[in-house]
């Protein structure tokens, strides 16, 4: 991968990662047309480090919210930050599981599977769709809603079914106000990708070579950037029901994936 390429797909990836148009999925459409030919385990080592840039763009965004949870937390009392605090911990329990239980399948997924992210991004566009037309409500995230909320992250663990979308999605459609829905759904993946990056670096899964440095650090930085002005957007987005104009994208994106994997 040139430093070229990897520069887009840092853009790419800080952009969907927050836009509901799912950023695994563009990924890999992406390493499509590049003519990408790392096996998987390679590409999603470079996935990996893409989404921690956008969850570090993430916690800079929702700065004074983290500090509050942090700060609610170590007054060791039942106050909103606990209760905030354990449905996040409550909504990660789904993809956790599947991570490891099925984290070798999972990867099996990425790596040029385009009709795959094509059928996925179509399901996505339903998603938006139905959330679009829900009603506005004042709701809070309740704990049953994060368990809820929780599976279908996991289930947006396959490339082309946006998190952000589904569990935003999901959320309205279960009555949760839009603005409280976008900021749960941005602030609950941040521990997994942490936990994620932490476990692989561990395990000796990510393996930096001195020649990959300059395009990981560019890559980084671009899907950085670029995440903290998506993530602004999507809140604003959000707010507005402007839903379907992602619904639509999707659809047009997957139709063109899955015609390519058949006549191409």
């Amino acid at each position: 991968m040139d430093l070229l390429e990897a520069i887009i797909l840092g853009i790419i990836q800080g952009l969907t990662e927050f836009l509901p148009v799912s950023s695994s999925g563009h990924l890999e459409l992406a390493k499509a047309i590049f003519g990408d030919t790392s096996v998987p385990e390679e590409s999603l080592t470079f996935t990996v480090v893409l989404h921690a840039a956008t969850a570090l763009s993430t916690l800079v965004i929702f700065r004074k919210e983290v500090l509050e949870i942090f700060q609610g937390l170590f007054q060791f009392k039942w106050n909103e930050q606990t209760k905030f605090s354990l449905k996040i911990v409550l909504s990660m329990i789904p993809a956790v599981i599947i991570g490891l239980l099925f984290e070798e399948q999972l990867e099996s997924f990425f790596g040029g599977k385009i009709l795959l992210v094509g059928c996925m991004l179509l399901v996505t566009a339903a998603l938006l769709l139905l959330a679009d037309k829900a009603k506005n409500t004042t709701k809070n995230v309740s704990f049953s809603n994060s368990i809820i909320i929780g599976i279908s992250q996991a289930i947006a663990m396959l490339p082309g079914i946006s998190r952000s979308g589904a569990t935003i999605s999901t959320s309205v459609l279960l009555g949760v106000d839009r603005t409280k829905a976008a900021r749960f759904s941005f602030l609950m993946v941040v521990p997994l990708i942490f936990g994620k990056v932490a476990k692989d670096l561990l395990s000796g899964d990510i393996n930096f070579q001195s020649s990959e440095a300059l395009p990981l650090t560019a890559g980084f930085i671009a899907a950085f950037v670029s995440g903290l002005l998506a993530c602004k957007w999507m809140i604003s987005l959000v707010k507005k029901s402007k839903l379907s104009y992602f619904s639509l994208y999707c659809a047009i994106v997957g139709l063109l994936a899955i015609s390519y994997s058949l006549f191409f």
